[in-house]
């Protein structure tokens, strides 16, 4: 049986959505995980979607080593901000990550979608649907 990415996570039965954007904002890949997912294994299935970019930007969630490495050998420069729990802190650009909230936006003007906020549909396949279809709205109106 195929997954429907539905799990469970301390908020009941939820559903990840991992997106990569480009420079300008807009939803480039898309991925749905189940709740309890980690978001570093939504970064790993979407790294080999990523358009190219100097600065890979991305929040605390993603702050792993395995990860910052990957994208050094990529010869990126990883603007992820750091757990404050970290014993070392890697380097850290603050006037980069600013950018990061065009991606915020972005998953903002797909959650004013009242179906893809409350998740509606119950098939991945069908939610995916909903969120390229909202993808290519919002995009046409902008």
């Amino acid at each position: 049986m195929q997954s429907q990415a539905i799990g469970r996570s301390r908020g009941g039965r939820t559903t990840r959505i991992h997106a990569v954007a480009d420079e300008q904002g807009r939803i480039a890949a898309v991925l749905l995980t189940p709740g309890q997912a980690s978001d570093i294994s939504g970064a790993r299935a979407l790294l080999p979607t990523m358009p190219p970019s100097e600065d890979p930007i991305a929040d605390k969630a993603y702050d792993a080593d395995d990860l910052r490495a990957f994208l050094t050998r990529q010869g990126t420069r990883p603007v992820i901000s750091p757990m404050p729990n970290r014993r070392a802190i890697p380097a850290f650009d603050p006037v980069a990550y600013r950018k990061r909230n065009l991606i915020e936006r972005a998953f903002y003007r797909l959650k004013d979608w009242r179906a893809i906020a409350t998740r509606y549909d119950k098939t991945a396949r069908n939610v995916l649907a909903g969120i390229c279809l909202v993808l290519a709205v919002t995009s046409w109106i902008s």
